[in-house]
């Protein structure tokens, strides 16, 4: 966990508190039972005011950044007052915004991105990957809540062995379901963590899924949403998706083994996460 802030770094985070209130099988931040959100929000305070000037871009991280209640809509403001024209990146499961009179609270201020995981289009399968029954239908809630607010969002699918095979039926459900959102984001799986305990149920080699993740990105660029690809090098995907892949991995925790030396898209590709216990053994030098 990055612990200042560095006007360089492709990752200003605050992070908030340990605590969430799901317990996702694939989460590299397993959370912990213990009171620390006053001990985080006062520290914060004081990271922000002794980061340097100029930072566009603060993210909002945990644990669950809505466990803070009205400390977050505090915290959100702090920010603004030091950083007008920054953007706010907060990543929440969303529960907390299946709450309207929450979710009004962050009417203002304006440069806030929230990015929210939906694991499935069906509420079964999306509650047993973050093993809290009813957490789909609070998402669901505070994607519509935060989308009539007019909130800009990115839906993160955090790929993995349990729900690629529906990643077009879930592409389509968005489309025809959250046409709203901002942009949408499919993650490749960082292998620490929940990840670790739980290998045998979500890992799966990137390679193994490049014909749905191909069929899922191609139709939502083709009805004109915003899609990317992050976590996922280069070498792993089909050409046809490069063009969505972004340098995404922290910089503080990014890798680039001896074999990606010899590759042309180097420059470009996210690299490995050097966090993960488990790669890919596709990995392999782009040669033009």
């Amino acid at each position: 966990m990055k612990m200042d802030f560095d006007i360089n770094s492709n990752d200003n985070s605050l992070f908030v508190t340990s605590q969430c209130n799901n317990r996702c099988l694939m989460c590299a931040q397993p959370p912990l039972n213990r009171d620390d959100i006053d001990f985080f929000f006062e520290r914060n305070i004081k990271l922000i005011d002794n980061a340097p000037n100029g930072l566009t871009n603060i993210g909002i991280t945990g644990g669950e950044p809505t466990l803070l209640q009205e400390k977050l809509v505090h915290l959100i403001k702090y920010i603004k007052l030091r950083y007008p024209d920054s953007l706010i990146h907060i990543l929440t499961n969303g529960r907390a915004f299946s709450d309207i009179q929450y979710t009004r609270k962050f009417v203002e201020p304006s440069n806030i991105l929230f990015g929210i995981p939906l694991h499935s289009e069906f509420p079964e399968d999306h509650d047993t990957i973050t093993q809290v029954k009813g957490s789909y239908i609070e998402t669901m809630k505070g994607l519509y809540n935060l989308g009539n607010i007019g909130a800009d969002i990115e839906l993160r699918i955090v790929i993995n062995k349990m729900n690629y095979q529906r990643l077009p039926q879930l592409s389509e459900f968005i489309w025809r379901n959250l046409p709203f959102v901002t942009y949408i984001s499919f993650m490749g799986l960082e292998d620490t963590g929940y990840s670790i305990k739980n290998h045998d149920k979500i890992w799966i080699d990137p390679i193994d899924y490049q014909i749905e993740l191909e069929k899922a990105v191609t139709s939502l660029a083709e009805w004109y949403l915003d899609v990317s690809i992050f976590n996922i090098p280069h070498c792993l995907l089909r050409p046809s998706l490069y063009k969505f892949a972004k340098k995404s991995i922290s910089d503080w925790k990014v890798t680039y083994i001896d074999t990606c030396l010899k590759c042309s898209k180097k420059n470009e590709c996210c690299g490995l996460f050097s966090t993960s216990k488990t790669q890919s053994l596709n990995i392999k030098p782009i040669e033009y």
